[in-house]
C-alpha cells in the first residue's frame, strides 16, 4: 500500500543482533561527542570488520514488499568487495522518518551515508548542509534517462541533491459497469456521480479530504491543474490567484454534492480504497497500490475496475497530478561519500527498479522502464502512469514546506467549509507568514 508521499506501509522490523544494534549506538554516539574525540571513535564506523570493505548504511521506509532489501543484496555482491550496504529500516510514519533524519544529521551522525528522502525533504535537508550534491559523472549517471518531474524533486537552487528512486501519482480508477466513458473533466466527473445518485445507483467519489498532507496534494494539483502554482518561482511568496481560486471551487462542489462521501473530511488513501471495495463507489482518485488490492479482495468488482488519467481541471489540457515517491541522498557526513554515490545509482538501476514496480508497486523514475515488457502484465496501466508522471507537478520546493503543508490543510479540510475567494485570501497571507517563520495556525 501507499501513502501520498508513495511510501510502501510498513511492517515490524526484524530484530537486529545485538552486537550490530550497540554498534550503531556506539556511532551515533560518537557523532554527538567533541570533535576529536569523534574523529577516532567514528573511524570504525563505515568500515565491516570482517574484511569486506566499507559498510554502506541506507536508511530509508521499511518496505514490506522485499524489494530494497533485494536491491541491497543484490547491489552488496555487485560491489565485488568495495561496500556492503546495510538496510536500516525507518518509522512508519512519514514524519517520524523526517524527524529521525534530521535529528540525525543536526548531530553530525556520521554513521549515515545513503538516505531515502520523502519528495518534500530534499530543499531542508539542502538548506541546511546536510546533503551533498551531485555533481560530474554522478550527476551525468544520476540524470541519464530519468524522467524530468522526478528530477526535479531532488533539485534545489539549481543543484541535484538526490537521486530519484521512485515515483508515484494518481490515477482515475472508475467502475466501467456503472460509467461506459470515463469523465475527462472534473465537472464531468460529478455530474456523471450526481447522475448516477438520482438513479439510487453507487455514485460516491473518493479522494483524500482529512486534514492531513494528502489534502495538500489534493490542492496542489488542482492550483497546477489550472495553470498556477502555490509559490513563486523563487520559492519567497505565495502565488495562488485565480487558478487556486478555481481549486478551491472544485473542491467546495465535490463537498457540498451528493456525489461527496460522507466520510470525506477524515478520508485518507486507505480509506477511499476500502470504500471503493465496499461497492459503494464509482470514482476513486488514489495511487496503484489501489489496482492489486481490488484483485486480492473484491474479485467480483474487479473485472470492472478499470483506469484513465487524472481528471483536467480545464477542458482540453492534462491535468498536472502531484507526484511523491523516495529519492536517495548521500549525507554530507558519511565516511565513504564516494561509495555511498555508487552504491545509491546501484539501488536505482533499472533491475531494482523494475523488481520494485513489480514487487513493491512503486513506479519507475527511469523511463525505458515503461516501454519494457517485463513491467506490463503487473503495470498493465504503465502507458498512462508514464503519461502522467511526464505532465506532472511537484509540491511546492521549500525548507519550509512542512508549515505550508500545515497551512494548506487546515483551510481546506474540511473541503465543504470552503468559501473560496476568503480562503484563498487568508491561505495567501498565512503561507507568507510561514515563508517568513512567523509561526503557524493552532
Amino acid at each position: 500500500m501507499a501513502d501520498s508521499g508513495g511510501r510502501t506501509v510498513s511492517r515490524r522490523p526484524r530484530k537486529r543482533s545485538t552486537l550490530r544494534h550497540v554498534s550503531r549506538l556506539r556511532c551515533f554516539g560518537a557523532g554527538v561527542v567533541g570533535a576529536a574525540l569523534a574523529s577516532t571513535a567514528l573511524a570504525a564506523c563505515g568500515t565491516s570488520s570482517a574484511g569486506t570493505g566499507a559498510t554502506i548504511n541506507f536508511y530509508s521506509f521499511d518496505d514490506p514488499s522485499g524489494a530494497v532489501a533485494t536491491a541491497v543484496t543484490n547491489c552488496s555482491k555487485q560491489s565485488g568487495g568495495k561496500y556492503t550496504i546495510t538496510y536500516n529500516k525507518l518509522p512508519k510514519a512519514a514524519d517520524d522518518q523526517r524527524l529521525q533524519l534530521a535529528r540525525r544529521l543536526a548531530a553530525a551522525d556520521s554513521s549515515m551515508d545513503i538516505l531515502g528522502l520523502d519528495v518534500t525533504w530534499e530543499a531542508e535537508f539542502a538548506e541546511a548542509g546536510w546533503i551533498l550534491p551531485w555533481t560530474g559523472t554522478f550527476r551525468d549517471q544520476a540524470e541519464a534517462g530519468t524522467l524530468k518531474v522526478p528530477l526535479q524533486t531532488a533539485t534545489w537552487k539549481g543543484k541535484l541533491y538526490a537521486v530519484p528512486y521512485n515515483s508515484n501519482t494518481q490515477l482515475l480508477w472508475y467502475r466501467s459497469d456503472l460509467v461506459k466513458t470515463p469523465p475527462k473533466t472534473w465537472d464531468q466527473m460529478i455530474s456523471d456521480a450526481e447522475a448516477l445518485a438520482k438513479q439510487g445507483k453507487p455514485h460516491l467519489i473518493e479522494i483524500q479530504g482529512a486534514q492531513y498532507e494528502g489534502t495538500t496534494v489534493w490542492f496542489n494539483t488542482l492550483v497546477s491543474s489550472a495553470g498556477g502554482s502555490i509559490l513563486t518561482p523563487n520559492s519567497q511568496h505565495a502565488s495562488l490567484g485565480s487558478p487556486a481560486v478555481d481549486a478551491l471551487k472544485i473542491m467546495k462542489r465535490l463537498a457540498t454534492s451528493t456525489a461527496a462521501d460522507p466520510s470525506l473530511p477524515v478520508q485518507m488513501e486507505d480509506q477511499n480504497r476500502l470504500a471503493m471495495e465496499s461497492g459503494a463507489a464509482v470514482f476513486q482518485l488514489n495511487y496503484p497500490f489501489v489496482y492489486p488490492s481490488m484483485k486480492a479482495d473484491k474479485p467480483d468488482l474487479f473485472k470492472h475496475f478499470k483506469w484513465t488519467l487524472y481528471p483536467s481541471v480545464i477542458p482540453g489540457k492534462p491535468s498536472r497530478v502531484t507526484i511523491g515517491g523516495i529519492d536517495l541522498a548521500i549525507s554530507k557526513y558519511s565516511p565513504n561519500p564516494q561509495l555511498a554515490f555508487q552504491a545509491a545509482l546501484c539501488l536505482r538501476d533499472k533491475e531494482n527498479q523494475l523488481n520494485a514496480a513489480i514487487k513493491g508497486g512503486l513506479p519507475p523514475t527511469l523511463e525505458s522502464l515503461y516501454h519494457d515488457p517485463a513491467m506490463f502484465p503487473d503495470y498493465p496501466f504503465h502507458a498512462d502512469i508514464l503519461t502522467a508522471l511526464q505532465n506532472a507537478s511537484v509540491r511546492p520546493q521549500t525548507p519550509a514546506y512542512q508549515n505550508i503543508s500545515i497551512v494548506i490543510s487546515h483551510l481546506v479540510s474540511p473541503p465543504a467549509g470552503i468559501d473560496p475567494v476568503p480562503t484563498e485570501q487568508t491561505m495567501r497571507g498565512q503561507i507568507n507568514e510561514a515563508l517568513q517563520s512567523k509561526g503557524l495556525i493552532p
